[in-house]
């Protein structure tokens, strides 16, 4: 590999763990909408309600750096490619009719959503790097 290549690959992980942390204080900013979320967008039809599907999704998505930040590497990355690739954070239903229809209400949480699936994406980017 060159070494602008190695650079770029450093700068990846580099912000995958620097969003990795600003993703936990950012949640936890969440508190007061995550109480009026539970009440306003209660489980439907749906087996999970938002707040569940959102911390499905979590783990899976902040699991992966939290790998990275610990070992300095993910295993499997071609497992975590593929689900990765698979969780789409809009695909939701719930997600999606909360982030499009709740207006300009729960700005925070919304923002907890555009920075998961960021993460997601450059957690994607960056094992891609590793497998060519």
């Amino acid at each position: 590999m060159t070494e602008a290549i190695l650079n770029e690959q450093e700068l990846t992980k580099r912000n995958i763990l620097q969003l990795f942390s600003q993703l936990a204080n950012v949640y936890q900013n969440t508190r007061n909408e995550r109480r009026e979320i539970i009440i306003q967008f209660p489980p439907e039809d749906e087996e999970f309600s938002l707040l569940e599907e959102l911390e499905l999704l979590t783990v899976n998505i902040r699991g992966y750096a939290s790998q990275l930040q610990s070992t300095g590497q993910i295993i499997n990355t071609s497992q975590a490619i593929d689900q990765l690739q698979t969780i789409r954070v809009f695909n939701v239903p719930q997600i999606a009719r909360f982030y499009f229809g709740s207006n300009s209400k729960y700005e925070q949480m919304k923002s907890y959503v555009r920075m998961l699936d960021y993460l997601r994406l450059i957690l994607l980017e960056y094992l891609q790097f590793q497998i060519n």
